[in-house]
């Protein structure tokens, strides 16, 4: 049986959402994804290379994956709204996969900005609506308003390159220390932000976390 694949349109508070519904191969789904791409100012679309390596990593892991370009990108109607209006839009999109897949447990995985989106989405959610485990690829060390992450409940698992130019290995180790439990830190050795020559490395690692 062939993997299901599914273009579609969410409605968004801007307007409707470009989207890409993607299911495992050959095999039920055992677990749903929600996956953000980054900041769409510097050319974030869900197409990114590394966005789309964490997709299929999570869909070689068994689940079915939701990516979609936040307001303003590509098809996505409306315009980029300061990070706020993106938060929202992930809102939109996650809304639609807990209907669709009401059964599933729910990760929630972003790459750079998109590791911010979903951290504050995750952090945020209500009780009985905590995501199984929050995956931040790239999060920039440099940004400033962490707030959201203190008292977060929600499993967080950081995955980051040891030459990300938005963040050293030694800052972001400093962020994840300060966190509370639960939490996890994985390093891959990487040239640059983007994984540059270790994408095949950090497809493994997110297949590997099940």
């Amino acid at each position: 049986m062939p993997r299901r694949i599914e273009s579609l349109f969410i409605p968004g508070p801007a307007g409707r959402l470009e989207a890409l519904l993607e299911e495992p191969e050959d095999t039920a789904p055992t677990g749903a994804a929600l996956v953000c791409h980054p900041h769409p100012r510097h050319g974030g679309t869900m197409h990114n290379k590394v966005v789309y390596r964490i997709a299929r990593g999570l869909r070689r892991a068994g689940h079915v994956v939701l990516r979609f370009n936040y307001r303003g990108v590509n098809l996505s109607e409306g315009s980029y709204a300061q990070g706020e209006g993106e938060l929202e839009d992930a809102k939109s999109a996650l809304d639609l996969l807990r209907a669709r897949y009401p059964a599933l447990p729910l990760t929630l995985a972003g790459f750079s900005f998109g590791a911010r989106i979903v951290l504050h989405l995750g952090c945020a959610s209500s009780e009985g609506e905590v995501p199984r485990r929050i995956i931040a690829v790239g999060f920039p060390a440099a940004y400033a308003n962490r707030s959201h992450l203190e008292g977060c409940s929600a499993p967080r698992i950081f995955v980051h390159s040891t030459r990300d130019e938005y963040g050293s290995v030694a800052e972001l180790t400093g962020i994840v220390e300060r966190l509370n439990e639960p939490k996890k830190l994985i390093l891959i050795d990487a040239q640059d932000h983007f994984f540059a020559g270790a994408l095949d490395s950090l497809e493994d690692t997110i297949t590997g976390l099940g």
